[in-house]
């Protein structure tokens, strides 16, 4: 999945233990009634966003997480979260993936040189 638009807010890197360090962004989508979307990057994913300003018009590929809880009342409780793994700013009219090499397309295909595999 992708979120388009603006960048509103991109936090300073958190560190929450020695092992886990997580990084919030704010995008702003461009429709009639705008959201400001809070998207969250863990890890190495978090340095992602060093290449980045408020401002920025960028799309960002994000997986939706949930998690269940139970209180100490025996509720059970959903909680939901959207974690970037990519960004790409578009200027002039043209994207530029930042941090993703690039690959030509293939030109010497040919149809009858295929594999076996089922997908």
């Amino acid at each position: 999945m992708e979120v388009s638009g603006k960048i509103k807010v991109i936090e300073t890197t958190q560190q929450v233990s020695d092992s886990f360090k997580k990084r919030e962004l704010v995008v702003t989508t461009d429709e009639q009634y705008p959201q400001h979307i809070s998207i969250g990057f863990v890890q190495d994913k978090c340095d992602l966003l060093n290449n980045f300003n408020v401002g920025d018009d960028v799309t960002v590929s994000i997986n939706l997480r949930g998690r269940e809880w139970v209180n100490p009342k025996g509720e059970t409780k959903y909680f939901n979260d959207i974690q970037g793994w990519r960004i790409v700013k578009f200027t002039e009219g043209s994207n530029i993936t930042v941090n993703e090499p690039v690959f030509e397309p293939a030109t010497n295909y040919k149809e009858e040189e295929h594999d076996d595999l089922p997908f």
